[in-house]
């Protein structure tokens, strides 16, 4: 009897463990800090880029934690669906840009962009890690893809330089929305551009609740890494 307690234990704790479990919906917590609608904002004569998706990437880092992290992986989500439109003008405080993001068509775990992250993102996780993953990530508790199929990024304000401006952006994410300020890089090539830059930005100001097992020895940060390059064509 004893001996099949043990064994009993120990599945348990394996199957918690492996390819980053499922777990049970956690308590969705209160909403965020409303943030006031931004209004509409005047894009009359600035030039207006349609993102290129093909040519964009949106890449989401997203770091294990707790006492038992090693068990876990660090991943990657990445979009190459990104759509919308980037307004440049002469004044800098009259650029902007409206973006989507599809949650549908998020890739978890592309090898070549963990290849590309470097030492963090060296293990490799399962395929059935990946659905695991993708099934927390669009489940009620984070991006509730079926109620709420897009994310959606936009400028409030703009500041500073053409080619470097500072962008205050406002991220909504299930109608809840989180203003932050990000630098961005800008190459202008005849018709087209590209946009780059990074940022930080918690989950739990998103009104999101991140990822936990095992009474919390197995988690996911709160704080996400965000790298984007956005190429539009006049």
């Amino acid at each position: 009897m004893l001996r099949a307690l043990r064994f009993l234990a120990l599945f348990v704790l394996v199957a918690g463990l492996t390819a980053c479990p499922v777990a049970r919906r956690p308590e969705i917590p209160p909403p965020a800090p409303a943030v006031p609608a931004a209004p509409a904002r005047d894009y009359s004569n600035a030039r207006v880029y349609r993102v290129v998706p093909a040519d964009s990437l949106v890449r989401i880092l997203v770091y294990r934690g707790g006492s038992l992290a090693s068990a876990g992986h660090n991943h990657v989500i990445a979009s190459r669906d990104v759509g919308g439109n980037v307004y440049v003008h002469q004044q800098v405080p009259r650029s902007g840009f409206e973006l989507v993001m599809p949650v549908a068509s998020l890739e978890i775990d592309p090898p070549e962009l963990r290849q590309e992250e470097g030492a963090e993102f060296e293990s490799v996780p399962s395929e059935s890690a990946k659905q695991g993953t993708r099934k927390n990530m669009l489940g009620a508790a984070l991006l509730d893809g079926e109620r709420s199929p897009e994310i959606k990024l936009s400028a409030v304000a703009a500041e500073g330089l053409r080619e470097s401006p500072l962008v205050t952006m406002l991220i909504t994410v299930k109608d809840r929305r989180h203003e932050l300020k990000v630098p961005v890089a800008i190459q202008y090539d005849g018709a087209r551009l590209v946009a780059t830059g990074e940022f930080k930005v918690k989950q739990t100001d998103l009104g999101l609740t991140p990822f936990t097992a095992l009474m919390g020895a197995l988690q996911v940060q709160d704080e996400l890494t965000v790298k984007f390059k956005v190429v539009a064509q006049e």
